[in-house]
């Protein structure tokens, strides 16, 4: 059976609950590097997300509509199944800091066994970004961290088409 698996088509996963500044960048990024991207929203049953999966995929659709060639799809399962229902051969990965790279490694490794067919590529994160997670962005605004007149502290944390949604979360 031939691979048709499409090379120039990289998928990035993960659960973006919210999609951040640092996700963002790495999007731009792989956007540039594929002629197609698509990032798969996961759904993981053992966790509890802040956002639903569609509501995930609506602010993905906001902060990605200069893209052209990004879609949005959710999956459940495995991503090496996502990426073969996709036909994309290019499994695009953040790293962040060096925790990062071993649980990469070992997610890689595993990849490898099931999908000999799918590459991961890493693309390190931009140094302004390293440090953002979606547990840090919680926190800002779960403790009601408010804005002044000219800034909103989630600003640093997540695109702006996405700081109504976060703070609507959030209140009381």
């Amino acid at each position: 059976m031939p691979n048709s698996l499409n090379p120039r088509h990289a998928v990035y996963a993960g659960s973006f609950d919210p999609v951040s500044l640092g996700h963002q960048d790495i999007i731009t990024r792989g956007a540039r590097m594929f002629d197609r991207l698509t990032v798969g929203v996961g759904i993981n049953p053992e966790k509890r997300p802040l956002f639903t999966p569609q509501e995930r995929v609506d602010l993905l659709q906001r902060v990605l509509k200069p893209f052209p060639n990004v879609e949005v799809a959710c999956f459940e399962g495995l991503a090496v199944d996502f990426l073969r229902r996709r036909q994309a051969a290019v499994m695009l990965r953040g790293l962040r800091t060096l925790s990062d790279i071993e649980a990469e490694f070992t997610m890689t490794l595993a990849n490898r066994a099931l999908a000999q067919d799918i590459e991961t590529v890493f693309l390190m994160a931009s140094e302004k970004y390293s440090h953002i997670s979606s547990s840090l962005i919680k926190q800002v605004a779960m403790f009601g961290i408010g804005t002044d007149d000219n800034h909103d502290p989630l600003e640093s944390f997540v695109p702006r088409e996405v700081i109504t949604a976060v703070r609507a979360k959030f209140q009381r």
